[in-house]
């Protein structure tokens, strides 16, 4: 790898958000002359005790024409009840409310592969 003349190299542990968002957005800039649409939403959808804790979440973002859920968690004791499927369909929802055609989910296969069959999603990149 050839850098320019006072360019380095760096590997940072938890890089700051806005250098995130900065890389984001460049790469955005490049994307957009090949998409059709390239409206950007992250968004989270949680499930709230009294106290205001999380009991469960689903973290997602819209873009390209797709759904991509990143994240989704619900507590064991409240798992079987509906919420996970509940989250997933509002997330669903929203996506379709935006415009988009496709969906991702992120997740390993020992995380309720079943659930996710059940909800009418194919396993594409298999272990």
């Amino acid at each position: 790898m050839e850098l320019p003349s006072g360019c380095r190299l760096s590997i940072e542990k938890e890089p700051a958000w806005s250098d995130r968002e900065f890389v984001d957005a460049r790469l955005g800039d490049y994307n957009e002359a090949f998409l059709r649409d390239a409206r950007y939403d992250y968004f989270g959808i949680f499930v709230r005790d009294a106290d205001n804790e999380i009991r469960a979440g689903l973290i997602g973002s819209l873009y390209g024409d797709w759904l991509f859920t990143n994240l989704l968690w619900v507590r064991v004791e409240l798992r079987g009840r509906g919420i996970g499927r509940h989250m997933l369909e509002e997330a669903e929802a929203r996506a379709v409310a935006f415009g988009c055609h496709w969906a991702w989910i992120d997740t390993f296969s020992f995380q309720a592969p079943e659930f996710y069959k059940k909800l009418g999603y194919q396993e594409i990149c298999p272990a």
